[in-house]
């Protein structure tokens, strides 16, 4: 997948989650799944890979970072937890961890099955 197509179909999912884009985490997590998409192994260690690329990026803290993405997080769980549970591929009994998150949209986005 190319980095364009993951840019396009990344936002559209989350808009499909019924997360709006303006959540400060919007952007965050759009680029943390780019980045878990180009690197799957980030994923073992979010808080020293992702974290502090994505705060970088957009001149923030890793703390804020986090804190915004597991916003994003739930509330897609909130606005459309079937769809979520449907990207997982099994059964989701709470909200997933940032990580279970980026994870779930980034094997979305890499399968096609946005």
């Amino acid at each position: 997948m190319t980095s364009d197509n993951a840019a396009q179909k990344i936002p559209k999912l989350l808009r499909r989650l019924g997360v709006a884009e303006n959540y400060t985490g919007f952007p965050y997590a759009v680029y943390a799944v780019q980045l878990s998409i180009s690197d799957p192994s980030r994923l073992r260690l979010i808080t020293k890979l992702i974290y502090p690329d994505v705060a970088r990026q957009y001149g923030t803290t890793s703390q804020r970072v986090e804190r915004n993405i597991r916003t994003v997080s739930a509330a897609a769980w909130e606005n459309n937890p079937a769809l979520l549970i449907r990207l997982a591929g099994c059964s989701l009994n709470r909200r997933p961890k940032n990580s279970r998150f980026l994870a779930i949209l980034a094997d979305a986005c890499v399968q096609d099955n946005t």
